[in-house]
């Protein structure tokens, strides 16, 4: 596995695709009733809930997310990957352990916002800047809940860490698009599945790209 470096910019790394899925499989297959119950019980939150709330705590009639949403949405994706980590560092997991990313909710919700309207901004600009800045943010939410950076210093940390690799990054993106497409192919049921193993195959490259500190989360 590969070592971790304070300037994460400054290393190099081997992309291996395959060993990412493997891994992630066997993350997600660990605890697999809980990232299943916890998916249920975030769609439901968010989708049977926050929808119903006036806009701009809810949704508006075009589905945009207001603030209370968003907050919450962003909190509650936080969850898979807090758990996932969790798990490739062989801590100890609860459900509970799934609302952690609660504790960190702010710059959660920086990182999010942020890397969301610069991308926003690339897509208008001719769409490729929007497209590469997707993929380079890639590991941006992990650097916040793994690394604790600031919401600035986690989308540079994935930026530099993606670049290196981006065309392979982008592949591997794809690939899971695909999985939750086909997911959702199969009468939405599907989605149950592979969203929190998408998820944590990302925690999976992650792992081995960036690496894992020993502290707890």
């Amino acid at each position: 596995m590969n070592e971790v470096k304070p300037n994460f910019g400054d290393r190099d790394y081997t992309f291996k695709m395959d060993s990412y899925f493997d891994r992630g499989w066997n993350i997600f297959r660990q605890y697999m009733w809980g990232f299943i119950g916890f998916l249920i019980l975030d769609n439901l939150i968010i989708s049977s809930v926050l929808s119903r709330l006036p806009f701009p705590l809810g949704t508006n009639e075009d589905g945009q997310g207001g603030i209370l949403y968003l907050l919450l949405s962003f909190g509650l994706t936080a969850g898979y990957y807090i758990v996932a980590l969790r798990i490739a560092k062989n801590q100890s997991k609860s459900f509970g352990n799934f609302f952690d990313g609660f504790k960190i909710i702010f710059t959660i919700f920086l990182v999010s916002l942020v890397g969301g309207l610069l991308i926003g901004l690339g897509l208008l600009f001719l769409i490729i800047p929007g497209i590469y800045l997707a993929i380079c943010y890639f590991f941006a939410l992990l650097f916040v809940v793994e690394n604790r950076l600031n919401f600035w210093s986690a989308l540079e940390a994935s930026r530099k860490v993606v670049s290196k690799k981006w065309f392979s990054f982008f592949g591997f993106a794809f690939l899971l698009g695909l999985i939750n497409i086909a997911g959702a192919l199969a009468l939405l049921i599907g989605l149950v599945i592979t969203i929190p193993f998408t998820m944590c195959a990302t925690v999976a490259a992650f792992e081995d790209i960036v690496g894992l500190k020993v502290a707890k989360l």
